[in-house]
């Protein structure tokens, strides 16, 4: 996407000639080359797009920049210092800052995109909660990585959203509770790492139906990005396209007094500095909902 244009690359690619990958996964397989390769196609043919590869953004309905990851998101818990405090008053978490990072995963089908509703079945939750949260998406292989070497296996960023049902924790574990259908809001799009000059310095918020619920910087991450990737890959190979969901700040509806929660009609927009703003509407899911049930 370039100033509000959106390229259709694949249709770019079979205009000039030349293959051009379809998908996100593709071109984050093709790792950095590939990148600059496709970076200097679209410099060379932005003065005249070829008939019908180039649109408006605002005619365009875009989906999640990875509709369906390769495997499950990797989701860390626990990770800005405020937030810990105000977990430990709501949802009997530890109130000492974790010694090592808080892992938790979210499977491929709880992907949404920007615009495509969040499910709140009745008979599932009646406490769904919102976190926003920055995305690194990894670029190559790592196994085993070292802090300093860990930000060369990233390829970009992007928002996230990370709902949960906190009613549905079950024996502490929270694979359900933030797994379903629909819990894991994920763009509007991907920005490539040589875009983000320091991703430990972005400001970063959440409103619903437009009122302000959270509002930090990255810089207040407890583990750094570093130190979740070295962490995770120490015991699991990161792979291209995997996507690591790097914890909330403060402000969460489990943390407020009175608790507050999602409910059908609410409208979620979290943006991060530099990225963009994701925006979905939470719906109701399974059997009627019935009135009387916020609060």
């Amino acid at each position: 996407m370039l100033d509000d244009i959106v390229v259709d690359v694949a249709a770019l690619g079979a205009a000039i000639g030349q293959p051009l990958p379809a998908t996100m996964l593709a071109l984050i397989d093709l790792g950095r080359p590939g990148l600059e390769a496709l970076q200097a196609m679209l410099y060379d043919q932005s003065n005249l797009w070829p008939m019908g590869t180039a649109r408006p953004l605002a005619n365009v309905t875009l989906l999640a920049p990875i509709p369906r990851p390769r495997k499950n998101i990797f989701g860390i818990g626990l990770n800005y210092a405020e937030h810990v405090e105000e977990s430990s008053r709501a949802l009997d978490t530890a109130k000492e800052m974790p010694s090592e990072p808080v892992i938790f995963s979210k499977p491929p089908t709880a992907v949404t995109g920007p615009g495509a509703p969040v499910q709140h079945d009745i008979t599932m939750t009646r406490q769904l909660d919102w976190e926003v949260e920055l995305a690194v998406i990894i670029g190559n292989r790592a196994t085993k990585v070292s802090e300093g070497a860990a930000m060369d296996h990233v390829w970009g960023y992007s928002v996230m959203i990370d709902i949960s049902a906190r009613d549905n924790r079950r024996a502490g574990q929270w694979i359900y509770s933030k797994g379903m259908d629909s819990y894991a809001p994920f763009g509007p799009m991907i920005v490539t790492a040589d875009e983000i000059d320091n991703p430990h310095g972005l400001d970063l918020w959440l409103t619903v139906n437009g009122v302000e619920k959270q509002r930090s910087n990255t810089r207040h991450m407890y583990f750094k990005i570093p130190a979740l990737i070295a962490d995770l890959s120490h015991g699991i190979t990161l792979e291209p396209g995997d996507i690591i969901a790097t914890g909330t700040p403060e402000g969460v509806g489990a943390g407020r007094d009175p608790q507050e929660w999602l409910w059908p009609g609410d409208v979620i927009e979290a943006g991060i500095e530099g990225i963009g703003t994701l925006r979905n509407p939470v719906i109701a899911a399974g059997p009627a909902e019935t009135g009387g049930l916020r609060g």
